[in-house]
């Protein structure tokens, strides 16, 4: 009798739904999530007219705190479908209202194939990606260096990156009860070019987002290298 051949394990993330378009759950509650922050900070929105007004975007941010994910938001007209941390999503209601939001799972630093495949349906559907290319918060608030997940998307997809700097969330706790004030910078449209490798593309793409923010917060990302 013939040995049976072994089967790879179905990813768990499979059996569940992730919702590509804006959900009802969704509809309903980012207004009250948009009053909630009203009341903990000022948002000020610069270059919002750079986010195509339609088709596949891959937005990429600093991160900053666990706030950052809101004014994102909240700055630009179009639904943000992010690529989150599992952690986040490893209470079974706190995922499923997550999912409902737009959210996904993704495994850091295992290389996570299931995540990459999701992120490339979402942009199939002509939607925008969130995504924080430095993997996690800065506790100096300055630029890490950044993954190259964003820029392999971006190159095996043809889809845009838009760059976007945040400023501010890192005080919203230090602040409260008083508002603060967040700032989010929206830059021009980076184009993959046929040829470029990922490594360059995000270095390009952390270049733009470091010149929308104050000297001190550019970290690795401070100085271009000579030829770039």
């Amino acid at each position: 009798m013939p040995a049976e051949l072994p089967t790879s394990p179905i990813d768990p993330r499979e059996k569940k739904r992730y919702y590509i378009r804006p959900t009802f759950v969704r509809r309903m509650v980012v207004p009250i999530l948009r009053g909630l922050f009203w009341l903990v900070a000022h948002l000020q929105v610069e270059g919002v007219e750079n986010l195509p007004t339609q088709g596949a975007v891959i937005v990429v941010a600093n991160h900053l705190s666990t706030f950052d994910v809101f004014p994102l938001q909240f700055a630009l007209p179009r639904p943000i479908f992010f690529m989150a941390k599992a952690e986040l999503h490893a209470n079974p209601l706190f995922d499923a209202l997550l999912r409902q939001l737009g959210s996904f799972p993704v495994y850091r630093g295992s290389g996570d194939t299931w995540a990459m495949r999701h992120a490339a349906r979402v942009l199939e559907k002509g939607q925008v990606l969130g995504i924080f290319p430095e993997g996690t918060r800065s506790k100096k608030h300055q630029l890490a260096t950044a993954r190259s997940g964003a820029a392999r998307l971006a190159i095996a997809t043809g889809y845009p990156i838009v760059p976007v700097a945040l400023n501010g969330t890192q005080r919203i706790l230090a602040r409260f009860p008083h508002r603060c004030l967040v700032t989010v910078r929206v830059g021009t449209p980076i184009l993959p070019a046929a040829d470029i490798l990922p490594l360059e593309l995000t270095d390009r793409m952390m270049f733009a987002l470091a010149e929308m923010l104050p000297e001190e917060m550019r970290g690795v990302y401070a100085r271009h290298p000579e030829g770039f």
